[in-house]
């Protein structure tokens, strides 16, 4: 009895089969960094929710969830608010949010400097102009890939939070 194997003929086919799919099919695959920051942006926008949604339960128990401009403590922490909700320009970052009077994100979120650039474009004017903040990944600008926070101008209507992901 005789025992075959595969010839070299063969075994270089095989190879150069596979080399063609690993080029072609594994980026489709392989795209991890970009569906880590996409959801990262998801979890950050949960985050944003959650917290905003305490600073309301916070104001509503204070009776100032109808007012304009008012202040919450929340953790030692005290956050300015637009009708109940955070209000954009307390979405920034200070090296020193470690004492109580600090109005920053730090206070309501457990979110840190350390992983997102936050720049706040428009400083909101009361009942006419939105402030916004825009969340970035450390490091980036790119605004298909952040996350944006509109403060409500209008009583009983939430912040919007918007996700875009489409360049991450």
């Amino acid at each position: 009895m005789q025992q075959r194997g595969f010839t070299l003929i063969e075994l270089i086919i095989v190879i150069v089969i596979l080399g063609i799919l690993a080029v072609t099919a594994a980026p489709r695959f392989i795209d991890f960094q970009g569906d880590a920051r996409a959801s990262t942006l998801q979890g950050l926008k949960a985050a944003l929710q959650g917290g905003s949604n305490l600073v309301y339960a916070k104001s509503a128990i204070s009776g100032e969830q109808g007012e304009l401009a008012e202040t919450v403590s929340i953790s030692g922490k005290t956050v300015a608010t637009q009708y109940g909700y955070p209000d954009a320009d307390s979405l920034e970052f200070n090296s020193s949010a470690n004492t109580a009077t600090d109005n920053t994100i730090q206070g309501w979120t457990d979110i840190t400097d350390t992983d997102w650039d936050i720049d706040v474009t428009t400083s909101g004017s009361g009942t006419t102009t939105a402030g916004v903040a825009t969340f970035y990944p450390e490091g980036t600008t790119d605004a298909t890939c952040a996350l944006t926070y509109t403060e409500t101008i209008v009583e009983n209507q939430a912040p919007v939070i918007t996700v875009d992901s489409s360049g991450c």
